[in-house]
């Protein structure tokens, strides 16, 4: 059943971070509903610009349809990730979408300001929420790079006069984590103090946080042992999800994760059988290794044993 992004903070606001995980092909579809099914948790489906031009925007949202069919006690929020507004616009008028991010956080506040408010009267108009961005995350997201020493954290006065001004449904906080396999150099932790701020300052307004995934090393010490070259990459602790989702933070992006489970997967598979050509095998490997994975992010959410009561309150 598909649900707003709304819909589910309200339920997670405070106890539990929803996880959301982009997908770009049927295998990942499978798995992230096996797991979510598994682990009896809600979560939203992040669909970015890449993923919508990988094969064509209809097949990506044909093979979510028909996962809903395959597994219908599913609760999930279908949400465009990082979208300027153009797609956001695409995406709200295509009926499929129950969410949208506009990321206009690269321009000058203003102007992010007038740009959110245009996606979000347009979005509320359909009962789609919006989710915005304030202060710029380092690393790569797609199409979008951003230096480190251009990075910056979201100011707490600043994030309570944007949701005013824009009227957006939730906000993704820059709070030290960056996009990509290489966020961090050495040991570093969220900035919870920013946390504190933004929370005093917008009670009870949903959080969000991007370039979460954690970058496990025994992932990208098996896809090195198989060929790969992934060196001094370092994620967020997964110890810190919770207690950032009691200071307000309702969704958690983990998208590098998943791709590592994938290149893991196919690098040990076709090492180990180099004969071999049939790319079936190793793709009903991932997915339940992908379901797995996902089963075990979502108890590290919070969001695992949620399923009936998020069902309970949205009077299912």
């Amino acid at each position: 059943m598909i649900v707003t992004t709304g819909q589910l903070f309200k339920h997670a606001y405070g106890k539990y971070a929803v996880g959301a995980y982009n997908i770009n092909n049927a295998e990942q579809a499978m798995g992230l509903f096996k797991g979510c099914i598994a682990s009896q948790a809600p979560f939203i489906i992040q669909i970015s610009k890449g993923a919508r031009k990988y094969t064509d925007k209809r097949m990506l949202e044909a093979i979510i349809r028909a996962a809903g069919e395959i597994f219908p006690d599913a609760i999930y929020a279908v949400h465009l990730d990082h979208g300027d507004e153009a797609t956001c616009y695409d995406c709200i008028d295509s009926g499929f979408f129950s969410s949208v991010m506009i990321d206009a956080s690269h321009e000058p506040y203003e102007q992010n300001i007038a740009i959110t408010k245009r996606v979000t009267d347009r979005a509320h108009a359909k009962g789609i929420s919006v989710e915005a961005e304030l202060g710029m995350l380092g690393g790569v997201e797609e199409d979008i790079k951003v230096e480190e020493g251009n990075a910056c954290l979201t100011d707490p006065a600043q994030a309570e006069d944007f949701v005013k001004k824009s009227g957006c449904d939730s906000l993704a906080c820059a709070i030290g984590t960056s996009h990509g396999a290489f966020k961090f150099k050495g040991r570093q932790s969220l900035h919870f103090e920013v946390l504190e701020k933004i929370k005093a300052r917008l009670p009870n307004f949903p959080l969000v946080m991007h370039g979460s995934s954690s970058v496990p090393q025994d992932e990208v010490a098996r896809i090195n042992a198989a060929g790969g070259k992934i060196a001094g990459s370092m994620g967020v602790d997964v110890n810190e999800y919770l207690p950032a989702a009691k200071l307000g933070v309702t969704k958690i992006n983990i998208d590098t994760d998943g791709r590592l489970v994938w290149t893991r997967v196919h690098r040990e598979f076709f090492r180990d059988h180099p004969g071999d050509f049939d790319f079936r095998p190793p793709g009903k490997i991932f997915i339940d290794e992908y379901a797995k994975f996902i089963a075990s992010r979502n108890v590290l959410l919070g969001s695992a044993n949620q399923l009936a009561d998020v069902r309970k309150s949205l009077g299912k």
